[in-house]
């Protein structure tokens, strides 16, 4: 057989070859790129977190569960999970049910409608340190105008130190927090409710249905697979609070609004317990992959 005969079998051979796995082929290098960039950081934590690097030892000998059993008996870390799961628990609802309102507000077709959905959309295109450092301003018991607008309606000066007092400074992230992300739940929803099915709801009107039933029945239903959605990827945001609290706060007074991203980012940038810190991360991506798989499960069952 000559050479010609065996490379044009070879062709024929990889045609068919190609044509099967095309759509293999296509995705191959993304999937790679986000291994390198995903994978490899996860498998490097996990190998540093047994080892022993930190600002003064660079051990780099297998040290076996030692970080890991440092992490139970470190208070300060279950404590800043408490604060963390404190924000989620708070701030989440709140933003649900004030992004839900503005939803049904906007709904409607209204005089000026796509200008103020513009304007309310404004605070989550805000770079989450700038707002943070920017209610530090606002909130400054001195010259800061929420004291001055409160001293107004009280006839007398109110020295409230927000940011330092261990009474609002969790009103003050929260009110921070909420006012930046609260735009993100509005736009979710308001293209979840625009979606909704119109002759359901107008049968449901002609039938005399209050509201309430209406909403429980036919509006939940229809947008509950975007809103779980959105619950879940601001409950996750929420789990790695850190930039408005580094700017308001520092996660002070003390380290009473300290949350696990902030514990971290102490122990690893500014105490260098490098190893230490790698167990941190691996023990969250933990935590959060159990959270996700349960949600995930969750709304599979409820679909």
């Amino acid at each position: 057989m000559t050479a010609a005969a065996v490379a044009s079998r070879r062709a024929q051979a990889r045609g068919p070859f190609l044509e099967r796995n095309f759509k293999y082929l296509i995705v191959a290098p993304a999937i790679l790129v986000l291994l390198l960039v995903g994978l490899f950081p996860l498998i490097y934590s996990a190998v540093v977190s047994f080892q022993g690097i930190g600002m003064i030892d660079q051990d780099t000998s297998f040290q076996g569960l030692l970080n890991y059993k440092a992490l139970f008996r470190d208070a300060r870390l279950w404590e800043s999970l408490a604060h963390t799961l404190i924000f989620t628990a708070v701030a989440l609802p709140i933003e649900l049910a004030l992004g839900l309102l503005l939803a049904h507000l906007f709904l409607e077709k209204l005089p000026g409608r796509a200008l103020f959905i513009a304007l309310l959309t404004l605070p989550t295109m805000i770079s989450p340190i700038v707002s943070g450092a920017t209610w530090r301003l606002l909130f400054d018991h001195h010259f800061g105008p929420i004291n001055q607008i409160i001293a107004w309606f009280a006839g007398h000066q109110v020295p409230i130190i927000w940011i330092v007092n261990p009474n609002t400074v969790y009103p003050a992230i929260l009110i921070c927090e909420i006012w930046q992300w609260t735009p993100f739940m509005f736009l979710i929803l308001l293209a979840a409710l625009s979606n909704v099915d119109k002759s359901l709801l107008e049968a449901a009107e002609l039938d005399g249905a209050p509201y309430r039933t209406v909403f429980r029945r036919i509006v939940l239903p229809a947008i509950w697979p975007v809103m779980s959605v959105a619950l879940m990827i601001r409950g996750l945001e929420l789990m790695r609070l850190f930039d408005i609290i580094w700017a308001l706060t520092r996660g002070g007074p003390g380290t009473m609004t300290e949350t696990v991203s902030i514990y971290t980012y102490v122990q690893g940038f500014e105490q260098f317990e490098i190893s230490y810190t790698a167990a941190i991360a691996f023990l969250v991506i933990i935590l959060l992959t159990a959270v996700v798989m349960w949600l995930l499960k969750r709304m599979e069952i409820a679909r």
